[in-house]
């Protein structure tokens, strides 16, 4: 197993994040956010602050010229546009009211508790049934809370023929993105152009934003993206912050940087899913699935965004792996008095594969048939593959029943059966959950493209340079041992360029689990067109026909079929003109890694404690380049949706309040209270890029939240138990014990 090559800088302290970056002339901003949920703002007093030590300026909404921005989604309401900073009306707690421009960061600090805004409260929505029906309207300018409907089809005779049918509520918690780092930027204006460092996972969508906003040409702004300590989607786009940040050191002048808190960020930086969903699932007696409907309410937050569009992936995903005939899923996203909801690591997938597989849990109960043998006889087989789903989608490759069994037999189901119902027979207190869960999902699901280039220096080294960016992602050691299988070159002599518009032309950026799909085929082509030229310059100087010269990847030389003693080498090719390859990769369709997770727990029925005692996650992710870091997206991965199965869950309380904006009231796992995770190595290549490859950065976090749910509700199964929402908490956990039983 190959490491990593960020590791040593990384773990060293050796890392440049944001605030490693030395600015001395740099003003620090401060943001004053609202503390009311729903209100209009009758006047802001900036007199006091402004008399601080160390303070600038102090701006509001009158100060900003930036006009309103409508939903970076277009299917979105776009008349539902959201200021840069609040003008006369807030809409959430956290939202931004004033900003404080000072020399250094602890006097804005303290000059922000002496802005004084005033504000006539309004009763606030939170949450997002009553959005649907409530008169009351978070967008006075608009006619509607819902920002977006989407549907797949309407057919009222879907569950005619079905024997079967169950129906549940299924909440899909709302939670918060957590990266270590949070957000940060800084921008430096010369003359018409403009530096900005960000903390983004695509440098070119911050360019590109920067000159919309500001009205300038690409060339005149450069964005670098340093390290970035984490982001699981909530990076992703343009934030606020960063374009005032932009736009305040303009107005100073000079230069001006923000970092955002971990209050800040549990407040305003993007939470993830929070859908209300109302499932239902027919078939017969045997077991065949035959229909299967969902109607989902979306929260998007007081303003749509990403967050707002994620259904969509219901409808694409909804049959899942299984051979479902029909399959109906409606939508609507609503505007909530709370953040605007953002894409967080799976984006849609999640809820879908959590939906899909409690209904598929709750139809075997239902049937009185082991949830194994239910998923055994509706799983598509390899066959079926190249068939539509019930969705219109058409899978690329895949062996799902395979993947279920090599589950099986790796932990022994039969055996943990028997011994879960010894303890049901003796009455333990503490009770065995199964939990299973098969999953398909899609990446890339944009189908978008990428840039890739990799070019000789007259040093000797080579450089590799992306327009995909990492936040943890591995980009550094991944590419370059793409690039050293193909060229050949020693992967110490490589260097990887990403997140740096003056260095990298173009790019997409990472999300949607794309990045070694669509960045390390364009790189793969990179190094055809670079293997291509040197084939050429070899043939010249070995007075040869190109048609003649092969290379030897393994030795790195070109030479003439039938005569290997004479050779040339990258370095003899680079000796007159430095060789330079680029290639934009477009890409032919989306992929769909797939995959089988385990989990066992034991429940304390006295507690409602919940220990697992084993995970085991099978994730296949087509053609694997690097194992070490395929093993580590699918650890985190797998403890993220574990995070969401039993601890996390972001709250407000009836008036809006954000009631878990600390780690010390919004849970997280520590080690000690995660297993083992253990893992499962299978390929299945997809013909849809020319490395066979498919994501692997969001599956494990879409398989492990319902395998997770789906064990702790069959530990207290047979005390009638059915459902139990997530997070299933020992609170949660006993009072549904407490329910069943009185």
């Amino acid at each position: 197993m190959s490491s990593r090559t960020e590791d040593n800088r990384l773990l060293r302290g050796a890392g440049e994040f944001m605030e490693n970056i030395e600015s001395d002339d740099a003003a620090y901003i401060s943001f004053v956010r609202s503390t009311s949920a729903r209100a209009k703002v009758t006047s802001i007093d900036t007199g006091a602050a402004l008399e601080q030590p160390g303070v600038i300026a102090v701006f509001t909404a009158a100060d900003v010229d930036l006009e309103p921005f409508p939903s970076p989604i277009p299917a979105n309401n776009q008349q539902m546009l959201r200021p840069w900073i609040a003008d006369k009306a807030v809409r959430y707690v956290g939202e931004i009211v004033a900003i404080v421009v000072s020399d250094t960061l602890e006097q804005g600090i303290d000059a922000a508790e002496f802005v004084v805004v005033e504000y006539d409260d309004l009763d606030p929505v939170v949450s997002p049934e009553d959005a649907v029906t409530d008169l009351v309207l978070v967008d006075e300018k608009a006619s509607t809370n819902i920002s977006l409907e989407l549907s797949t089809g309407s057919d009222e005779s879907l569950f005619d023929d079905c024997e079967v049918v169950v129906k549940q509520r299924i909440v899909n918690n709302r939670v918060a993105p957590c990266p270590i780092e949070s957000r940060g930027a800084i921008s430096r204006w010369d003359g018409s152009s403009l530096h900005q460092w960000s903390t983004t996972q695509s440098a070119h969508a911050v360019r590109d934003g920067l000159c919309r906003i500001f009205g300038l040409d690409p060339e005149n702004v450069r964005v670098v993206v340093p390290d970035v300590g984490g982001s699981f989607g909530a990076k992703r786009g343009l934030s606020p912050p960063e374009v005032l940040t932009a736009w305040v050191a303009q107005r100073i002048k000079g230069a001006a940087r923000w970092h955002e808190n971990r209050t800040e960020a549990m407040l305003d930086l993007g939470h993830g899913r929070d859908q209300i969903q109302y499932a239902e699932l027919g078939g017969d007696q045997e077991g065949n699935l035959k229909a299967f409907r969902a109607r989902v309410i979306q929260n998007a937050g007081a303003y749509p965004d990403v967050g707002s569009f994620l259904p969509r992936m219901l409808g694409v995903m909804g049959a899942g792996p299984y051979a479902i005939e029909n399959v109906e899923v409606t939508s609507q996203s609503v505007l909530t008095n709370t953040p605007p909801l953002l894409a967080y690591r799976g984006a849609g997938r999640p809820e879908s594969t959590t939906m899909l597989e409690r209904m598929i849990d709750l139809y075997s109960y239902e049937i009185a048939v082991d949830p194994v043998e239910l998923r055994q006889k509706n799983l598509l087989t390899e066959s079926e593959l190249g068939i539509p789903t019930a969705t219109g989608v058409i899978y690329d490759s895949g062996d799902y029943p395979a993947a279920l069994e090599s589950i099986l037999q790796a932990v022994g189901y039969n055996d943990l059966r028997e011994m879960q119902q010894e303890r049901r027979e003796v009455q333990h207190s503490k009770q065995l959950g199964i939990g299973i869960s098969s999953y398909v999902e899609i990446t890339n699901p944009g189908e978008e493209g990428e840039y890739g280039c990799a070019e000789f220096l007259d040093t000797g080294r080579l450089v590799v340079k992306t327009g995909s960016v990492a936040q943890g992602h591995s980009h550094a050691t991944g590419y370059r041992e793409l690039v050293s299988r193909s060229l050949g070159v020693d992967p110490h002599q490589i260097d990887v360029v990403y997140g740096d518009t003056a260095l990298v032309p173009r790019g997409t950026g990472t999300g949607g689990s794309k990045s070694t799909q669509i960045g390390g085929s364009a790189l793969h082509l990179a190094c055809e067109a670079l293997i291509d030229q040197g084939r050429e310059r070899s043939a010249e100087l070995l007075e040869a026909n190109v048609d003649d010269v092969i290379f030897d990847a393994k030795s790195a030389e070109f030479r003439v079929v039938g005569t290997p003693a004479i050779v040339v080498t990258w370095s003899d090719l680079n000796q007159s003109e430095l060789l330079k390859g680029e290639a934009d990769y477009v890409a032919n369709g989306a992929t769909f890694p797939f995959g089988a997770h385990f989990c066992l727990v034991e429940v304390d029925l006295e507690t409602g404690a919940i220990e697992i005692l084993r995970y085991l996650a099978l994730d296949d992710c087509g053609h694997t380049l690097s194992h070490s870091i395929v093993e580590g997206q699918v650890h985190g991965g797998v403890v993220q949706g574990i995070a969401q199965a039993l601890f996390e869950e972001f709250k407000y309380d009836e008036y809006g309040n954000p009631l878990t904006t600390n780690f010390a009231d919004y849970s997280i796992p520590a080690a000690a209270d995660l297993p083992r995770i253990e893992r499962i190595h299978q390929e299945t290549p997809t013909d849809r890029n020319p490395l066979g490859v498919k994501g692997i950065g969001e599956a494990p976090t879409i398989g492990s939240p319902a395998a997770v749910q789906n064990a702790v509700i069959d530990a207290v199964a047979h005390l009638g138990v059915h459902h139990i929402d997530m997070p299933l908490t020992p609170d949660r956990v006993w009072s549904s014990i407490q329910e069943a039983t009185d």
